[in-house]
């Protein structure tokens, strides 16, 4: 049952986060706050090459949208690249590898911000790549395999089927 008054669309989304944020941010606070301030804007502007917006981007996460999955793939891809680029200047324990998560769903777009489904899945598959690593859901997978070259696909892992569980009709719970 679609809700009066929300505005869905199709997007893809990417969400990104800092694998080991935690520790850094124990180890040493300020400098954990200097280095995801810099990474933010190296992201938000290659983001903006491939023609995606940032949408949010609170603590170590940072959740982004385009109109195309192609986009959002190759932009990833050149995320990944460019912070591999910049990490041999840094200590390794003083690293930062983001593990970068792409799903293909509907959305409900409120203001700047989108939520749904859709955003909840990127989240999870986020969760399965490794760090410097790109994972995306099968429907992306699909939609990327004849249009992003073999080259480039050796960043991102495998694609998983997610299944969602059905939800329990709410008389269940009485």
């Amino acid at each position: 049952m679609a809700e009066e008054g929300f505005k869905r669309k199709l997007t893809a989304i990417l969400s990104a986060d800092v694998l080991g944020y935690s520790r850094l941010m124990r180890d040493d606070e300020e400098a954990t706050v200097r280095d995801i301030s810099s990474h933010r804007v190296l992201i938000s502007d290659i983001v903006l090459q491939h023609h995606g917006r940032v949408v949010d981007s609170p603590g170590d996460n940072i959740l982004a949208e385009f109109a195309s999955v192609v986009d959002a793939v190759n932009g990833a891809i050149k995320i990944q690249d460019e912070i591999k680029r910049s990490n041999p200047d840094t200590p390794k324990d003083r690293r930062m590898e983001f593990r970068i998560g792409i799903n293909l769903g509907d959305v409900i777009e409120e203001e700047e911000r989108i939520y749904g489904d859709g955003v909840n899945i990127a989240a999870r598959v986020e969760g399965l790549a490794a760090g410097g690593g790109i994972a995306i859901s099968g429907i992306v997978y699909d939609s990327i395999k004849d249009k992003v070259s073999l080259l480039s696909l050796i960043h991102i892992s495998e694609p998983t089927r997610l299944r969602r569980k059905s939800r329990m009709p709410s008389s269940a719970w009485k």
